[in-house]
């Protein structure tokens, strides 16, 4: 199973790019802390996030803001200046923003590489009145 989950801070603003076949690709650095009590003790990962998904990487996050990344592992190598070089870097399949769009660490959001609803900005969320009746469970079918 390849499967990894990263909570850190960008250390650079994300950057969106396009292939030449119209897909979008968003490239950022996370800054993840080994331990606590460890003073300055954190590895850098590079991670990539594809589609709508890069999109909205690129659109709500900046240097410095908090998100946790899960996704999956992936090496790739290429020769450079007759040198082989690889790489190991996270795909991103769902991004959590951490903090609120004013630099709080209250708020959060949540981008899915396969969630089809349209992201609104923090202050544009409407939230539904959820009815907080309580449960009787001779209504549950189980």
């Amino acid at each position: 199973m390849n499967q990894v989950i990263l909570m850190g801070r960008l250390t650079r603003d994300p950057e969106l790019r396009t292939t030449p076949n119209g897909k979008n690709v968003c490239s950022f650095s996370l800054a993840v802390d080994r331990a606590f009590g460890q003073d300055d003790a954190a590895d850098f990962f590079d991670v990539t996030a594809w589609d709508k998904l890069g999109e909205l990487v690129n659109q709500y996050l900046a240097k410095g803001r908090r998100c946790l990344v899960q996704g999956r592992l992936s090496q790739r190598s290429w020769e450079q200046d007759g040198q082989k070089r690889s790489k190991v870097e996270v795909i991103a399949t769902d991004v959590t923003f951490l903090d609120s769009a004013q630099g709080g660490g209250d708020g959060g959001g949540n981008a899915s590489r396969s969630s089809n609803s349209s992201s609104q900005k923090s202050d544009d969320v409407v939230i539904e009145d959820i009815d907080d009746k309580p449960i009787d469970l001779s209504e549950i079918p189980f």
